[in-house]
This record gives C-alpha cells, structure tokens and sequence, in this order.
C-alpha cells in the first residue's frame, strides 16, 4: 500500500472518529455520567479522600482476595448463550457449543446460520 492510499485512510478514520467523538459530547448518558463523576470528585475533594478511599468503603473486601479465590479454583464461568430456531421455535440455552440439539441444528443448516438464531448472552 502506498504512502498516500495510508495517508487517505487515516485521514477518514480520524473523520469517522470524530464523528462518533461528537455524537457522543451530545448524548445525555454522556452528559449524566460527567456530570456524576465532576460531583463525586468535588464531594472526594471536599472530605480528603482518594479513589481507593471510597473504593475500600464501598467494598471493604480487598481486591487481592477475591481474584486470587476466583483463579486459584476454577476457571471462569462461560456465558449462557440463548438460541431460538425460526423454523421450529425451539430454544436452546447453553453454556458450550458441544449442546446436542445445537450441533444438530448446526449439521442440519450449517454453523453460521444457527450463529445468526443467536437470541442474546448472559453471564
């Protein structure tokens, strides 16, 4: 690729960039959150205290503890994944793709088909 055709496509990343930058400055969760975080570090300000102040109030169990309990006993916990079959309205809810009725359903109209019956994710 040459210099210029890099130069051009960096120059529409930075436009598009900038325009995602500007519809965000006017979203109102934006604004909330902002507005948020400018009265807790006044309030943070106010009473002397830091971030790992409020934190250790907020969550008097340390940090370190927690994540060395949850990596020392088992891996993570995989996401519940939520499938529905248009043709038959059938729904499968599965934590791994080794699920029976999805493998069938993936041998029968191929994997990226039933990808797309994807209905949503939970933890």
């Amino acid at each position: 690729m040459s210099i210029l055709n890099t130069y051009m496509q960096k120059e529409q990343q930075l436009k598009q960039l900038q325009e995602e930058l500007d519809k965000l400055k006017n979203d109102d969760r934006l604004k909330a959150e902002l507005e948020f975080k400018d009265k807790l570090e006044a309030l943070m300000r106010e009473f002397d205290k830091s971030a790992a102040d409020v934190i250790k109030l907020l969550d008097p169990k340390p940090a370190t503890a927690k994540a060395a309990s949850t990596t020392s006993t088992s891996r993570a916990k995989r996401k519940l994944k939520i499938y529905k079959n248009p043709n038959t309205g059938e729904v499968v809810e599965t934590r791994g793709g080794n699920q029976k009725t999805l493998k069938a359903w993936k041998d029968e109209y191929g994997a990226e088909a039933v990808e797309g019956w994807l209905v949503r994710t939970e933890d």
